[in-house]
């Protein structure tokens, strides 16, 4: 199972692991309270990607295209499909820090690995498709 959730929200049991999906860390946020199990840098959108983006919604479309070019070399392969193989097996939290919980990289994150659990299902698996409360309401 995948869930998004923000950086500023309370971690609760359910979120399983937590990566952080951002190449800078958040602001205000103290690593103690952000109880991460691991921090994907090489994940998250390049540097250029990321100050071009800067996000802005009328750049949403324009920004899924480059980062999933992005995604598509051979490293984020790898992290891809670890992410889509601990998903199968439990609940995987991507953290991210936007404040647009519709428009962020997470989200992309989130649609790749499902792609890879989608292809695994038609071979036998059926994985949860349940997302944070916060995540359904903007959806």
């Amino acid at each position: 199972m995948v869930r998004l959730k923000r950086a500023y929200e309370a971690v609760a049991p359910s979120d399983g692991y937590r990566i952080l999906v951002e190449r800078l860390w958040p602001r205000g946020v103290r690593k103690e309270e952000a109880a991460l199990d691991e921090w994907l840098k090489d994940i998250a959108p390049s540097d250029e990607l990321r100050r071009w983006f800067h996000h802005e919604p009328s750049r949403w479309a324009e920004f899924q295209r480059r980062y999933e070019r992005e995604l598509r070399a051979e490293s984020a392969q790898e992290l891809l499909d670890e992410l889509a193989r601990r998903a199968k097996r439990g609940t995987v939290t991507l953290v991210y820090s936007a404040h647009d919980e519709e428009h962020n990289n997470a989200i992309v994150l989130e649609q790749e690995i499902r792609r890879r659990l989608g292809r695994a299902r038609s071979a036998g698996a059926r994985p949860e498709r349940r997302r944070t409360r916060a995540a359904v309401a903007h959806r």
